[in-house]
């Protein structure tokens, strides 16, 4: 009798270990890695199509947060570049909020917690209203009205933001703040003579499209991507290549605002390949 119940416990716990089994088989790869290694604790933010703390029990996303350092690096030539040539001070905040754009994004990666997702969002809102004010501002008669406006409404945003969760509503309303700025770029396209300046444009339009679909590709396919051997980690590869748009988009805005002024710019190349603007401002008596 006691043999039977002895045989009949170890039968289940036999089953039990097999669910169990079963249950680790089945579980997704990063929840996998996420539980054996997670320094941060739960993740509490949007995850994106690439398995957790697999190279680093400090990283997240490994590729995903790796992958804006091209973005600091590029907005540090901008930046050095607006510096050394006296460009106007807007164009020296562009360059530094891009380059803390990129490394909240590299924490959020990092760390994956809703709190550093909303410090990466954030940034990306006043960022788009930093561009709205470049591109719009030369052509505005109330000097201080657009300043004012854009600054209370970035607060507002912020204060919003970290109230209320609703990330279908953050990328419809970031998608529209680009959307705004498209038609004044356009027309300093269609204005601008320089054909090297028409390239920069065409290279930001090129980044802009490439990075945008392999966005589209890494979230709408992530549950066939994850079963591939090799992941082509579309996220990482839309902050590359939005860390050149920044660049080529800044660099095409430095020069159509340096035509404005009578500063005499043109394209010039670092090592025949790099591009950067040179101005040669009028000299004052």
């Amino acid at each position: 009798m006691k043999r039977n119940r002895f045989l009949g416990l170890r039968e289940q716990g036999n089953l039990q270990l097999c669910i169990y089994g079963k249950l680790r088989e089945e579980r997704a790869p990063h929840e996998m890695a996420e539980a054996i290694s997670s320094f941060w604790g739960p993740v509490t933010s949007a995850e994106w199509c690439e398995k957790n703390y697999v190279y680093s029990s400090y990283i997240a996303e490994f590729f995903n947060t790796v992958s804006n350092i091209p973005g600091i690096l590029l907005a540090l030539i901008g930046l050095i570049n607006a510096l050394r040539q006296r460009f106007e001070k807007r164009f020296n905040v562009l360059h530094i909020s891009n380059m803390i754009l990129a490394i909240r994004s590299m924490l959020y990666h990092a760390i994956l917690q809703r709190m550093q997702q909303q410090g990466d969002e954030t940034p990306m809102v006043w960022e788009m209203l930093l561009y709205f004010y470049i591109l719009y501002s030369p052509d505005w008669h109330y000097r201080s009205v657009m300043p004012t406006f854009l600054f209370l409404y970035g607060a507002a945003f912020a204060i919003f933001h970290a109230l209320v969760r609703f990330e279908i509503g953050f990328k419809v309303h970031y998608v529209i703040l680009c959307l705004l700025c498209v038609p004044r770029m356009y027309k300093y396209y269609i204005y601008t003579k320089d054909a090297s300046a028409k390239r920069l444009a065409k290279l930001y339009l090129a980044t802009i499209s490439t990075g945008s679909l392999c966005w589209l590709f890494d979230r709408l396919f992530c549950n066939n991507i994850s079963q591939w051997y090799f992941n082509p980690e579309g996220h990482a590869l839309w902050h590359v290549l939005m860390g050149f748009n920044s660049y080529f988009s800044n660099t095409f805005l430095m020069f159509w605002r340096a035509q404005q002024l009578g500063w005499n710019p043109k394209v010039a190349h670092f090592m025949g390949v790099f591009p950067y603007v040179k101005i040669q401002k009028p000299k004052t008596h």
